[in-house]
């Protein structure tokens, strides 16, 4: 099962009352949810009886095995203060749609906000298994900001500048540390890993000085 949005995708119902929508069909240039979303997905969609326009709903909703019907699991907003609505008689279209609360808007600054629980505020998957920050082209390089949990401080990692002409890899440590005051050290391949630091001793010092 897996969220599918497509564009074109309605259908007709006759279905009555708050339970999963029984569909009849696409409209004329449209496709069937069978065909646009797929069986068993889940997909975002909108309800208007059109005999009696007042009646409307938004919500996710859940295709049964064979695209019969479209379970309204969550309904996001509606025309019965937001909760299922219990549709009269009439005939009811059904249409894929992107809800307003779930699209993302860049601001007027031209930057995005993700909102959401600690686990699934922003969950980034890429195809090519690389996420990649850029700079802004001219004179600052790219960086990644971490902040505190209220916005307060927090710690910047930065790329090196252009002019180092730097391009490596560093990949994280398998584990973290088992002994207390561990260095982070690096191979020459960019692989990081725990050491303990190298301490010389009071003698090894003081034949240094004297003997250089």
């Amino acid at each position: 099962m897996a969220l599918v949005i497509n564009d074109r995708v309605k259908e007709t119902s006759a279905t009555t009352g708050t339970g999963a929508m029984t569909f009849a069909g696409a409209t004329s240039g449209f496709e069937t949810f069978s065909a646009g979303i797929g069986n068993s997905n889940t997909t975002y969609y909108a309800i208007v009886n059109t005999d009696t326009p007042t009646e409307w709903e938004v919500g996710l909703g859940t295709l049964a095995g064979d695209s019969s019907t479209i379970t309204r699991t969550t309904v996001i907003s509606s025309s019965n203060s937001d909760a299922a609505v219990s549709f009269t008689s009439g005939t009811k279209e059904i249409f894929c749609t992107l809800p307003a609360s779930k699209a993302s808007i860049r601001d007027a600054n031209g930057y995005l906000t993700f909102t959401g629980g600690a686990a699934t505020a922003l969950d980034l998957t890429t195809s090519q298994g690389t996420l990649e920050v850029l700079g802004d082209g001219s004179s600052n390089v790219a960086a990644l900001l971490l902040n505190c949990e209220l916005n307060t401080h927090g710690v910047t990692i930065k790329s090196p500048v252009h002019a180092s002409a730097s391009t490596y890899s560093l990949t994280l440590p398998t584990a973290v540390a088992t002994t207390a005051g561990s260095s982070v050290v690096s191979a020459t391949d960019g692989t990081l890993s725990y050491g303990a630091v190298p301490i010389d001793t009071g003698k090894s010092i003081a034949m240094a000085i004297v003997f250089g």
